[in-house]
């Protein structure tokens, strides 16, 4: 092979040259003469065997190598950055709670006695509901409520006290749970039968728990939702959502691993649906999806929690005239039991009245169809409950009633009376969870829960 260079770019041909051995320049391997213009040339001849392919070959792999490493670092570098972020949320929360307990360590005190009185009232409940499924009186029973009403009294009285104190209260707590326990196994008191639907409808709704304001910590926050998911998946049977706004406006979610973690308004997931707005406040999380009224187009859209992919489908004969008479824009209102999915709408076919539908949940679609008899515009809320929707209407400022319900099974309609006390007048959502048969309000922007009694065979 036989290269040949101007003199003048001889120093540019240095490194290619630096490869041949000393002793090919020796061996006659150079020559120089004169060209037709009067320049000097100078001719080289490289012998095959000194040129590097081997090393070419060499440095190619080394490349090849190199990017590999570079791009398995890069991968490395995007996991550790996914990480940092999970991390410096973790170590802003604990540097709050730090500096609250810092601070006083009366808030943590003051959790504490707050699910007390909660469970407190729940087992005020309880020993209700014993009572009345036995149909009898007895000193046993005046006991009982005896006993609750002087652990609300030393709650309040120990509230201002150290966390001693509150040991003395969790010991006497423990020794009325206890009791009552007792009293249910000999009474054979039997428990909520969750997914059993052999009774024939409500019988009743407890008095309301109120658990606390919404986790933006604003009574401004009137419109809303929270809950449990309805059809919990493996690892999230406790966990709760939360929706709050100060307009119909739908576009985040705030996700709870459990009932302490909703109470410290301290989230493990925070959902940004913006792009995939709502409206509307009647949305439920069933089997980890969150289901609710899409603005544009209007429509029933749905959000998987786990592979975070959104879907619509729109409803053609719903209707965007008729809502409920306490919120605006609730048009589609999403529902879960033991039999399903549902929503529940009203159209200009069915001049106002609310219209139930099945919810096929693998095709995202409507299943079957249902023509009920009650005005939309005139209920506060629906929900459903073993294949049967109820109603309900305002009796006054503090008072709610179940006043309607629709079997889908035999297609009958009932008017009812079941009165159950509000917190505050208005309320954006109410939805029945037959993971727990529990009523959901979200009421004047606090959070809300009754009990459901069924009437059994």
């Amino acid at each position: 092979m036989m290269l040949q260079v101007l003199l003048l770019l001889l120093p540019a041909l240095s490194p290619a040259l630096s490869w041949i051995p000393v002793q090919d320049w020796e061996s006659g391997n150079v020559t120089a003469s004169v060209g037709l213009s009067g320049q000097c040339v100078c001719q080289v001849y490289l012998p095959d065997t000194t040129f590097p392919a081997n090393r070419v070959q060499h440095m190619q792999q080394v490349s090849k190598d190199l990017i590999l490493e570079m791009e398995i670092q890069i991968n490395k570098m995007e996991r550790y950055e996914v990480k940092l972020v999970n991390y410096l949320k973790e170590l802003t929360d604990l540097t709050y709670r730090v500096s609250v307990l810092e601070g006083s360590s009366e808030n943590y005190i003051k959790l504490d006695f707050e699910l007390l009185r909660i469970e407190i009232r729940e087992f005020e409940y309880l020993v209700y509901q014993l009572k009345h499924s036995l149909n009898s009186s007895s000193p046993l029973f005046d006991s009982l409520y005896t006993e609750i009403r002087n652990m609300t009294l030393i709650v309040k009285q120990l509230e201002t006290y150290d966390n001693q104190n509150l040991e003395v209260i969790r010991i006497k707590f423990a020794k009325l749970q206890k009791k009552l326990e007792e009293c249910q196994k000999d009474h054979e008191f039997i428990q909520p039968d969750i997914g059993n639907c052999n009774h024939t409808g409500i019988l009743s709704i407890s008095k309301p728990v109120v658990v606390q304001l919404n986790a933006h910590l604003s009574a401004s926050y009137q419109y809303g939702g929270w809950g449990k998911d309805s059809k919990p998946v493996r690892g999230y049977e406790n966990m709760y959502f939360y929706g709050g706004f100060s307009s119909p406006a739908v576009y985040d979610f705030y996700l709870y691993s459990d009932y302490e973690k909703l109470i410290l308004r301290n989230a493990f997931q925070h959902r940004d649906i913006r792009g995939w707005e709502g409206t509307g406040n009647n949305y439920i999380v069933h089997s980890n999806t969150i289901y609710y009224q899409r603005y544009s187009p209007f429509s029933m859209a749905k959000l998987n929690l786990t592979a975070l992919k959104y879907d619509y489908r729109v409803i053609s004969d719903a209707s965007q005239t008729f809502s409920y008479i306490y919120s605006h824009n609730q048009y589609l209102d999403f529902a879960a039991d033991e039999n399903g999915l549902w929503v529940m709408y009203a159209s200009e076919n069915s001049k106002g009245k609310i219209v139930l539908a099945k919810i096929d949940e693998k095709s995202f679609g409507i299943k079957d169809v249902w023509n009920t008899g009650v005005f939309k515009q005139s209920a506060g809320n629906a929900f459903m409950a073993c294949g049967v929707m109820y109603v309900t209407r305002a009796v006054d400022a503090n008072t709610e009633e179940i006043f309607y319900a629709y079997d889908t099974k035999t297609k009958e309609e009932k008017q009812l009376s079941i009165q159950f006390k509000k917190f505050q007048e208005k309320y954006s959502n109410l939805d029945y969870n037959p993971s727990d048969q529990k009523l959901y309000m979200y009421n004047n922007g606090y959070y809300v829960s009754y009990n459901v009694s069924f009437n059994k065979k």
